[in-house]
């Protein structure tokens, strides 16, 4: 037998940057940033979500100004490119062809950019597309929702639905760079901006104690979306994810342990349940609820702590029950997340505020006697719809 082995290490690295109003031609981060790839005039393709667009009518009139102000580090090759928001932009494989499509006509290289303007699921649908266009065009990122710059946005996955599965079809490609530019969050309607919160929530429930505390302190001030505040837990729930992400050693998701995604097995079935009528972050909220619930009845956390996170999701205005929960096979929806990332089950639960632990096994009659219990305490309480549970269907399965 003859054998060859091929070794080798890639060094990642991609700058986050927060600002305000990056096209409003003093700004100059944008034309900065192209220059470090070269100084040349570089072509981009711009691609919008069409709900940015609608919020905000002159958005591409400023890019078009700041490109023809900076027209020596960059060129528009093609007029502002509209697709639609939403899960709409990762189920239509139209969506993906006419931005693959933009890129080979408009002559797009690899040493060229893709901009994606828009929220999280845009972020996924136009990365996916940029990284598989010439096996990967530089892709800047500026994320226009809460949710997206504290937590997708920041990240390297891209994904589309496709096989009635949610992310099914993705990739693990890395941006050029992000830029978070707080000034889109200004015309979020409430419901989005509280969403985004939620993950949040999150990270700081398994990684950072002093954050919860943060978040705790701010939290009125966080449900009235007051801007200093929520640009602090945007920039350090980005950190978080960032630090994860560059320092537990799988970026790439090789294993079966993904323990930033606490809450989300039985988040990523209520939002296929509900069609997406609960939102990620809302649907993160419940799940969230449910897994400290679980961890306090095995002993894990105090009935303080879990009392400490259902007031706070509450003030937030988060919701932490949704009627389609009643309905979850709970059994079913372990097995899908389980099956999503392969190897054993391994599911994310707090021993305390900012620390957490994985365990390969839940009790799932426990887990339904939680999800009764949630229904009893919290049935009615900043629910986001009131729609009969028998009206629930599933829609397509959910993976992220």
């Amino acid at each position: 037998m003859q054998k060859l082995e091929q070794r080798f290490n890639i060094q990642y690295a991609f700058p986050v940057y927060f600002v305000r109003n990056i096209f409003n031609g003093e700004e100059q981060l944008l034309a900065s940033l192209l220059l470090q790839a070269g100084e040349k005039r570089h072509k981009i393709l711009c691609i919008v979500d069409s709900g940015v667009m609608d919020m905000d009518p002159a958005l591409a009139g400023r890019i078009e100004d700041y490109a023809a102000a900076n027209r020596e580090v960059m060129q528009l090759c093609a007029p502002i490119l509209t697709i639609s928001g939403g899960e709409i932009c990762k189920s239509q494989p139209a969506v993906i062809e006419s931005i693959v499509r933009h890129i080979h006509t408009h002559h797009l290289c690899r040493q060229s950019f893709v901009l994606a303007i828009g929220g999280g699921a845009v972020q996924d649908g136009v990365g996916y597309a940029a990284a598989i266009a010439h096996r990967g065009v530089r892709l800047i990122r500026m994320p226009t929702t809460v949710l997206a710059q504290n937590d997708a946005g920041v990240g390297v996955k891209n994904g589309i639905n496709a096989m009635g599965r949610k992310n099914f079809l993705g990739t693990f490609a890395p941006p050029f760079a992000v830029i978070n530019d707080f000034s889109f969050l200004d015309t979020l309607p409430p419901r989005q901006q509280r969403a985004g919160i939620a993950e949040a929530v999150k990270v700081a429930l398994i990684k950072d104690n002093s954050f919860f505390s943060y978040l705790e302190d701010q939290r009125h001030k966080l449900a009235a979306f007051e801007r200093r505040p929520m640009e602090k837990m945007i920039h350090q729930c980005a950190a978080l994810h960032m630090h994860h992400i560059g320092t537990q050693g799988d970026p790439f998701e090789f294993g079966s342990s993904r323990p930033l995604d606490f809450g989300h097995w039985s988040a990523h079935k209520l939002e296929e349940m509900t069609g997406s009528m609960l939102n990620h972050g809302e649907a993160v909220s419940v799940g969230m609820a449910l897994d400290s619930l679980y961890s306090h009845h095995i002993g894990m956390i105090g009935e303080d702590d879990a009392q400490r996170i259902f007031t706070l999701l509450t003030d937030l205005g988060l919701p932490l029950y949704h009627p389609a929960l009643a309905l979850m096979d709970a059994s079913t929806a372990l097995h899908e997340f389980q099956e999503h990332l392969g190897g054993e089950l391994t599911i994310t639960l707090l021993t305390g505020i900012g620390s957490k632990k994985e365990v390969n096994r839940i009790d799932t009659d426990l887990m339904k006697r939680c999800i009764k219990e949630l229904a009893h305490r919290f049935s009615g309480r900043n629910e986001v719809a009131d729609h009969r549970p028998d009206r629930f269907a599933p829609h397509f399965s959910v993976l992220n």
